[in-house]
C-alpha cells in the first residue's frame, strides 16, 4: 500500500519512469561542473550553508504541502482504504524527494560550484535537508500547534548552527531533530495533511464582469502574493541604504528593475488554466483582460516605485521630475512585458505550483529590465 502511494505522488512530480527528475539531475550536474571548472571560489561559513539548505528546503517542502494539486492527489488517496502510517510516508517521501532533488540540488549546485567545501559539509547539507523536509511535514501537520512549534524548532536548530561550534554536536542534533520528527509522524493522523476547504463567503452579485475585481479577489485568497508584494515595499524602503553611495542617475534604474520583480503577480494567468482556456475560447478576451491585467501591474509596481523615491528622498535627497518619469517609464515596460509574455507565451506543463513559482520564465523581464538600466545609466 506504501508503494502503491507513494507511486501515485511520484509519477505526479517526476512522470513516467521518473523522466523528469533524471533530466533535472543532469541539469543540476552540467551547472556544477560549469562552476566549479571555472575556478571562481569564495568561501561560506558552513553556519550559513547549513542556515541556507534548511531554509529554502523547509519553504519548498511548505508550498509543497500546501499546493491545490498535492491537495487533488491526497483527496484519491482518501477515497481508498488506507493505514495512516502508509499514506503520510508515502506522502512526505514523495514531496521530500521532490523537494531536495529537484530544489535543494539546483541550490547546491550552484552553491558548491562556487565555493570551497569538504565532504563534512556536503554531509552536514545532506542533514539539513533531510532535517528540513521532515520537521516541515511534522509542524505542518499540526495546524492548532504550527506557530509554537514552528519558532521552537527553528530556534534549536539555529542555535545548534550558531551557538554550537563543533560539527559533530550539530551532526548529532541535526539527527535527533530528524528522529524526533520520524516518530511524530509514526503517530499523525492521514487527514492532517488534507487541505482545509475554504469558508464560503457571500458575494455580492454584479451585472458587469470586472478584471479588477477578480484580480484583487484572487490576491486576498492567497496570501504568499500580498506577502511578496509587502516584501517588495520593504526592499524599496532598504534599497536607498544599500546603494546610497553611487550616483543617482546610475542606482535609480537599478532600484526601478530590481522592484520589477515582484514575479508572482505576473504569473497569474499561468496559474489558472481554466481561466487562461476560457480567455481563449472567448472572443475579444485579448484586450478585455490583457489591458486591465496590464494596468493592475503596472500599478503594482509603480507603487513599489513610489516607495523606492519617497525613501530616497528622505534619505539622501535629489529626486527630480526625470527620476518620477524613468519609475513610470520602467513600470509600464514591466508590465507591458509580462502581460506579453503571459499571453504569448504561458507557463504550462508544470507539476506542481513550486514548480510554477520557480520558472526561469519569470525572470525574463526583470532581467530584460536590468539591462535596460544598465543602458538608461550610461545614457
Amino acid at each position: 500500500m506504501m508503494k502503491m502511494c507513494f507511486d501515485v505522488a511520484a509519477r505526479k512530480l517526476f512522470g513516467v519512469r521518473y523522466g523528469r527528475l533524471a533530466r533535472v539531475l543532469f541539469v543540476d550536474l552540467a551547472v556544477f561542473w560549469g562552476l566549479y571548472l571555472a575556478g571562481f571560489r569564495v568561501r561560506i561559513s558552513p553556519a550559513v550553508l547549513y542556515l541556507m539548505v534548511s531554509t529554502f528546503s523547509a519553504g519548498i517542502m511548505w508550498q509543497a504541502l500546501a499546493s491545490q494539486d498535492n491537495a487533488a492527489n491526497m483527496e484519491n488517496l482518501f477515497m481508498l482504504p488506507f493505514e495512516d502510517r502508509n499514506v503520510v510516508f508515502s506522502c512526505v517521501a514523495a514531496l521530500g524527494a521532490y523537494t531536495l532533488l529537484t530544489k535543494t540540488a539546483g541550490l547546491l549546485a550552484v552553491v558548491l560550484g562556487v565555493s570551497v567545501w569538504s565532504g563534512t559539509e556536503v554531509l552536514g547539507c545532506v542533514l539539513c535537508g533531510v532535517n528540513a523536509v521532515l520537521a516541515t511535514a511534522c509542524v505542518y501537520s499540526r495546524r492548532r500547534l504550527r506557530t509554537a512549534a514552528g519558532l521552537i524548532w527553528t530556534g534549536m536548530i539555529l542555535a545548534a548552527f550558531f551557538v554550537v561550534g563543533r560539527m559533530r554536536l550539530i551532526f548529532l542534533i541535526l539527527i535527533c531533530s530528524s528522529m524526533t520528527a520520524f516518530l511524530l509522524l509514526c503517530w499523525t493522523d492521514a487527514y492532517a495533511f488534507r487541505r482545509p476547504g475554504k469558508s464560503k463567503h457571500a458575494v455580492r452579485s454584479c451585472r458587469r464582469y470586472s478584471v479588477w475585481r477578480y484580480l484583487f479577489r484572487y490576491l486576498m485568497a492567497h496570501k504568499n502574493y500580498l506577502a511578496n508584494t509587502v516584501i517588495m515595499w520593504g526592499a524599496a524602503c532598504v534599497l536607498p541604504v544599500l546603494l546610497g553611495q553611487m550616483e543617482a542617475r546610475f542606482v535609480l534604474p537599478v532600484g526601478f528593475a530590481v522592484l520589477s520583480l515582484n514575479t508572482p503577480i505576473c504569473i497569474l494567468l499561468s496559474c489558472n488554466p481554466a481561466l487562461e482556456q476560457a480567455l481563449r475560447f472567448l472572443p475579444g478576451q485579448r484586450r478585455a483582460f490583457c489591458v486591465p491585467y496590464g494596468l493592475f501591474i503596472f500599478c503594482c509596481h509603480m507603487i513599489a516605485d513610489a516607495v523606492f523615491l519617497c525613501s530616497w528622498q528622505i534619505q539622501i535627497g535629489g529626486v527630480t521630475p526625470l527620476a518620477v518619469l524613468t519609475a513610470a517609464s520602467f513600470a509600464l515596460l514591466s508590465a507591458s512585458g509580462s502581460v506579453l509574455l503571459e499571453w504569448h507565451f504561458p507557463i504550462r506543463g508544470w507539476k506542481i505550483e513550486s514548480d510554477l513559482w520557480h520558472h526561469p520564465r519569470k525572470y525574463v523581464v526583470p532581467a530584460a529590465m536590468l539591462l535596460l538600466a544598465g543602458l538608461a545609466g550610461m545614457f
